[in-house]
């Protein structure tokens, strides 16, 4: 595979294709009837072809003209766009999974998320006859006995099922989303591969080390399955719909439950205009600085007050209505946020008001966001870092884009493990950032916010009086805590060195040199054994006319010199540095 410079015209063509070269396509999966044998062949060639490209982009020797971060990185957009290519001609299983690896910033180098985050379910749609075979199978009647119309081409189609607009017979208009035939079957197969793949990164010992990779599967499935269940989403937008009832600004469309089984899912039809169609907007007479600002206080609402909060709020699920109302659209993804977990928050958002890494730390080990090591102290400089670099401009003028992307990049290659909930409530901030900025070129979702951060931050007391003593309480609380727990800390401390529990590591960086140094130097010695012993045979051989068994033992004696060779210009370039 040749290297080509990132703004390359061969780069660009090739980008290009792969952009455009999965979008009209007959998918193999697109049936009812799926071959499991197949299907073990297909995911697996993927995953080859996937860690063979690993391998290859981390050789030097792969770059031509010299490895450069530019050139890696125009690689692994390359291989990111392929990746997500890849993944929508495997199907629904793997789209869906890509899309949640794209929440996932502490596993994955930052070209790949953004790659992932752009993964869309756009797939040709299935049959007419095979939605009304689903319908009757569920409700138990046909459809001119439940709609008075129901119209057969599917207004939106995508991996997991389609969108048909009908008529009840008591008037009122409807969308019926039905799953997809045959998609649990899919999943039971795919799972299963699935499942063998997962423990062969777990037991990998470069992939494997720090990694709780069946933890990671088993979240996937979870919620994989939870998506596919029309009767929770139900539920969910049940539950939505009854957190903004006081509002009159947001609208969220009623289930029909007598029409809505586990595949199948009748939903009152609100229409409205796409929230990212400016020029639609603008000619409907609706004020988009307004809504920007109804949007980040309505998602806010979900997240600080409500603790339920819709966890795919990207463009294609917000619509403005003519009166310039809100309308949300698809529940399978929500995210709930626990009472104990709004207490670590607040401590994390002190911890960043102070810039007290320490603390920061704490609360995100408490949270589960951060795994405790031996060594946290990279972690913490990384941290203070991040909170000296964040703390240099008001908190009004932050960006959540520029702020996830310190976050992202400082989780990569570091303990953090963010949990779904995290990573799902900053790629919506970012989303709605995004959103905001295009409806008003000067919305500032962090302007927005700071009113309910300061909020969560005092406990709802308005003033700054109380602010400040209900701080110092805090402080005092804090510190009284910690003398009274000084004295078990010292007796646990005087246990651990009776028994020997404590240990203390010490590191030498000029003793590490020279132990790599007579390490390195062992294994040149035992290469010139090698080199030597099959020249030997080399020779002999010859002499005895065995012309071809004296070159392939030639032939390895020189293989192993141009490893002698090369290890020993690495000690000199190793000795040059020092």
């Amino acid at each position: 595979m040749s290297v080509l410079p990132a703004n390359s015209v061969k780069t660009l063509r090739y980008t290009n294709n792969l952009e455009t070269g999965y979008k009209e396509k007959s998918y193999r999966w697109n049936r009812e009837n799926y071959s499991s044998k197949r299907r073990f062949v297909d995911i697996w060639l993927f995953v080859i072809r996937l860690l063979a490209g690993f391998w290859y982009n981390n050789k030097s020797w792969s770059y031509a003209g010299g490895v450069t971060d530019a050139k890696r990185s125009a690689r692994r957009k390359r291989q990111a766009i392929w990746i997500r290519n890849k993944l929508l001609d495997l199907g629904p299983t793997f789209i869906k999974v890509g899309q949640l690896f794209s929440t996932r910033a502490d596993l994955f180098p930052s070209e790949y998320v953004e790659e992932l985050a752009k993964l869309q379910d756009k797939v040709p749609a299935f049959s007419y006859a095979q939605v009304e075979t689903i319908i009757e199978q569920e409700l138990g009647k046909k459809i001119p006995e439940l709609f008075t119309s129901f119209e057969p081409i599917p207004i939106a189609a995508a991996s997991l099922g389609q969108v048909h607009k009908a008529q009840l017979h008591s008037g009122e208009i409807v969308v019926v989303k039905v799953q997809r035939p045959g998609l649990r079957k899919l999943f039971e197969i795919d799972l299963k591969i699935l499942r063998g793949i997962t423990q062969y990164f777990q037991n990998h010992p470069k992939w494997g080390r720090g990694r709780d990779w069946i933890g990671i599967y088993e979240e996937c499935c979870r919620i994989l399955w939870e998506e596919i269940e029309y009767i929770n989403e139900g539920r969910n937008a049940d539950t939505f719909r009854r957190n903004f009832r006081a509002y009159d600004w947001v609208k969220v469309p009623r289930v029909y439950w007598r029409y809505t089984s586990s595949r199948v899912l009748t939903l009152e039809y609100v229409p409205g205009i796409k929230i990212s169609h400016y020029e639609a907007l603008e000619a409907a007479g609706i004020d988009r600085k307004l809504v920007a600002r109804q949007g980040a206080e309505a998602y806010l609402q979900q997240l600080l007050n409500d603790g339920f909060f819709h966890a795919d709020p990207h463009p294609g699920n917000i619509a403005v209505s003519p009166e310039g109302a809100l309308i949300f659209y698809d529940f399978g993804m929500m995210g709930q946020i626990k009472t104990s977990v709004r207490e670590q928050l607040m401590k994390t958002l002190f911890g960043i008001a102070q810039k007290d890494a320490q603390q920061v730390i704490d609360s995100l080990v408490a949270l589960g966001a951060l795994v405790p090591t031996d060594d946290m102290g990279p972690v913490r400089r990384s941290i203070q870092y991040m909170l000296d670099h964040f703390m240099d401009k008001p908190f009004e003028n932050q960006s959540v884009a520029a702020i996830s992307d310190d976050l992202y990049e400082i989780a990569y290659g570091q303990p953090f493990r963010f949990p779904a909930t995290f990573t799902f409530v900053m790629r919506a901030f970012s989303t709605l950032e995004g959103v905001g900025k295009g409806l008003d070129p000067e919305f500032n979702f962090m302007e927005v916010a700071k009113p309910f951060a300061m909020d969560l931050m005092t406990n709802g007391n308005g003033i700054e009086g109380n602010s400040f003593l209900n701080e110092l309480g805090r402080q005092a609380a804090q510190v009284g805590s910690t003398a009274f727990g000084l004295p078990r800390r010292l007796e646990d401390t005087l246990e651990k060195l009776e028994r020997g529990d404590i240990r203390v590591r010490v590191r030498s960086i000029e003793t590490e040199r020279l132990l790599r140094r007579h390490s390195s130097l062992q294994l040149g010695t035992n290469y010139a054994i090698m080199i030597s012993a099959f020249t030997l045979s080399a020779t002999l051989l010859f002499v005895n006319h065995y012309i071809w068994l004296a070159i392939v033992a030639a032939a390895i004696a020189a293989v192993v010199g141009v490893a002698l060779i090369r290890l020993l210009m690495r000690l000199d370039r190793y000795d040059r540095m020092y």
